[in-house]
């Protein structure tokens, strides 16, 4: 009897429909490192987040812009469970547009430089100093991303 299936080392896609889903369990983020991600958002779209953390069930950042809402929510999740919330009016993102979006990983904090050069920040709540899994799910389709 086989055991279950191992974790993919390279980034799985879900189906080209407006839930896109991009997703790394073996990012190797460290402190002082910058995550840059350029994609499309679906003409559709309700919104998207982008997600770092240790798993799915522990994330020090979840980026969520919400076209349904026209805001930015940042949260953190531990255990499955999310935290307080923090809700950023500057909402710059249009549907059926590329954007590039990068993400500072700060000892005490995550600065996300949106497609304006507007600054989201957000606390390192889980004072994580390495982050390993990613995912990018919702109404965008990541067209790159790079790790410096």
């Amino acid at each position: 009897m086989a055991g279950p299936p191992l974790p993919p080392a390279m980034p799985t896609w879900g189906s080209h429909t407006s839930k896109e889903k991009f997703e790394i369990f073996n990012l190797d983020m460290k402190v002082g490192d910058t995550l840059k991600v350029k994609g499309k958002i679906s003409g559709d779209a309700e919104g998207f987040s982008i997600n770092l953390g240790s798993s799915s069930s522990d994330l020090a950042l979840h980026f969520n812009p919400r076209f349904t809402e026209t805001v930015i929510v940042c949260n953190s999740r531990c255990g499955n469970a999310w935290e307080a919330e923090h809700r950023d009016h500057h909402f710059c993102f249009s549907r059926d547009s590329t954007v590039k979006l990068v993400i500072e990983f700060l000892h005490d904090k995550f600065k996300v430089t949106l497609p304006d050069d507007h600054h989201v920040e957000f606390p390192n709540r889980h004072g994580f100093d390495k982050l390993k899994y990613m995912n990018i799910k919702g109404g965008f389709r990541v067209t790159s991303f790079k790790l410096d």
